[in-house]
């Protein structure tokens, strides 16, 4: 199909419109919609939370009765079926918009193609594909979940440009400067779960929730921040409830493997706290592919993971991640330093998973990397 640059100007308005959301709409998607009458925009808005209005409700509930004939742009395929909401296919229908511009298909099984077949069948024109590689990018988490049954995993790094992480000593903190530990937060705020180990927690005390600068709450679609659900693995039961973890609001799953030997003594957990097993190996480590898959099924489609060398090389020796994004600060830490990931050694070239770079940008004194997976060619 061929798009016009008027086109492509509203449809790069909804992806705007669409990230707006990012914060918030998990595990639904991003999705925004412009509608646009006589060449001018008559409605517009963007998903924010599940349960509430889709992206197409809104926009419609702004051009109210001068919907018809309009054209509505929208970044993912409208649904057809009654979830939570009503299907978005038949609201521009009873709207009597004239055409749909999608970015792409819905893969959801309950959608996929239906909208579309759906708009058709009412005498709407229907046409897709325009900047799909820019809508598939707004919903990394979704789609992955809905084409393997696994969320996206990214990778949080941080090390000094010799690719340490901390002295010999233990010392870290710390290695990146306010900007870029700022930043984090925002990548944090904007996946369904963190994912860390216990040797991290106990080691830094860590809270590993979200903590946003007014600058960034300044774009935070709701009024209180939504923490991200926090899965610590401990096959050895070394977390106890007295951690600086425990004692924060939001929800905290502890992983442990069904092969690890279990305590005697059972911890009395606040009832924020539930426990999660999941298949293990004969070393009582945890099956991480298993613990994908039983996460995806309680609706976590993205993972932020931040934790020590150890768990980034498990994650990494089985291909589990999606997406690095690496922080490096411009120092020297000495060979004695830790290293950022325990994975190897390799024998041949050929065994490596081949990366590649997809933003390259400066954050305060640090730069940060971020690497996706080369896709299959």
């Amino acid at each position: 199909m061929s798009f016009s640059a008027q086109d492509e100007h509203f449809m790069r308005r909804a992806i705007a419109l669409a990230w707006q959301g990012r914060f918030t709409t998990t595990p639904n998607p991003n999705v925004g919609c412009v509608l646009v009458k006589d060449d001018k925009v008559i409605g517009e808005g963007f998903h924010i939370q599940a349960g509430t209005p889709h992206a197409e409700i809104h926009a419609l509930n702004a051009a109210a009765e001068n919907a018809e004939g309009a054209t509505a742009y929208v970044t993912l395929e409208p649904c057809s079926h009654t979830g939570r909401t009503g299907p978005c296919a038949g609201a521009l229908i009873a709207a009597k918009v004239a055409k749909v511009v999608c970015a792409m298909q819905d893969p959801n099984p309950q959608v996929s193609g239906r909208g579309m077949a759906m708009l058709e069948a009412a005498g709407i024109d229907v046409e897709y594909g325009l900047l799909g590689d820019q809508a598939e990018a707004l919903n990394t988490g979704f789609l992955k979940r809905m084409r393997t049954q696994r969320p996206f995993v990214t990778c949080k790094l941080a090390a000094s440009i010799d690719g340490k992480t901390a002295l010999a000593n233990g010392q870290s903190k710390w290695i990146t400067c306010s900007d870029a530990r700022a930043d984090v937060h925002s990548l944090r705020a904007q996946h369904c779960a963190i994912v860390s180990g216990a040797d991290t927690v106990i080691s830094d005390n860590a809270q590993l929730n979200v903590r946003l600068s007014e600058q960034q709450l300044a774009d935070y679609p709701l009024a209180q921040v939504r923490q991200p659900v926090r899965v610590i693995i401990d096959s050895r039961y070394r977390l106890t409830p007295d951690l600086a973890l425990m004692q924060t609001p939001g929800k905290i799953i502890i992983v442990r493997s069904r092969t690890a030997p279990a305590l005697d003594k059972v911890q009395q957990w606040p009832n924020n706290v539930t426990e999660l097993y999941v298949a293990g190996d004969n070393d009582g480590h945890v099956d991480l592919d298993a613990l994908l898959t039983q996460l995806a099924a309680e609706d976590i489609i993205s993972l932020w993971l931040e934790g020590g060398a150890t768990l980034a090389g498990a994650f990494a020796k089985q291909q589990l991640i999606d997406r690095y994004v690496v922080y490096l600060a411009p120092k020297l830490m000495g060979q004695d330093a830790k290293g950022l990931v325990n994975i190897g050694p390799f024998a041949d070239m050929n065994d490596i998973e081949q990366m590649q770079f997809s933003d390259m940008r400066p954050i305060g004194e640090d730069v940060r990397l971020t690497l996706d997976k080369r896709a299959v060619e």
